[in-house]
């Protein structure tokens, strides 16, 4: 009996840097202002568990399935005025008003057609950070914006 070996891949995996970021204002409409960005983090989940010894049992604890986590999305970009989603982060972040949104993140290939996208739904402003404005630097401000969200639906296209 043959042994199979490992999958061939089927052309050349995506390039990290051709990539798009929709935001869905009240779940539904898109924005199309604020869809460039310069860094795209956080697009990770992992189940916790929790542990269960049994009694009699020393040679290993049982680890059952808890709950799925998520980790936080982080995006990067040069300062943007006035953009629909700057005025969100203020609003969350000096008023304490909160409208979830979903998020779109889709990976193109070379030809720019989607590759793959992630479906993050609910997210919400947790952080905002402007990088350090210094008169000896001649570099763009960059806005770091993170979001948590509710739940992520990978698509693969």
């Amino acid at each position: 009996m043959e042994v199979p070996g490992p999958l061939p891949i089927i052309g050349n995996p995506p390039l990290s840097f051709r990539f798009g970021v929709t935001f869905f204002a009240g779940g539904v409409v898109p924005n199309p202002i604020d869809i460039q960005f310069r860094k795209v983090s956080g697009l990770g989940t992992s189940i916790s568990t929790e542990s269960v010894e049994e009694g009699g049992q020393n040679f290993y604890t049982q680890q059952l399935p808890k709950k799925v986590e998520h980790e936080n999305l982080v995006l990067e970009r040069g300062l943007v005025v006035g953009s629909p989603l700057t005025i969100e982060f203020n609003v969350a972040m000096s008023l304490f008003e909160f409208v979830p949104s979903n998020v779109l993140i889709t990976l193109l290939d070379r030809t720019s057609i989607p590759a793959a996208s992630w479906l993050l739904m609910n997210a919400f402003p947790v952080k905002w950070h402007v990088s350090d404005l210094d008169a000896n630097a001649n570099e763009v401000v960059i806005e770091t914006m993170e979001l948590s969200y509710q739940r992520m639906q990978i698509i693969r296209i």
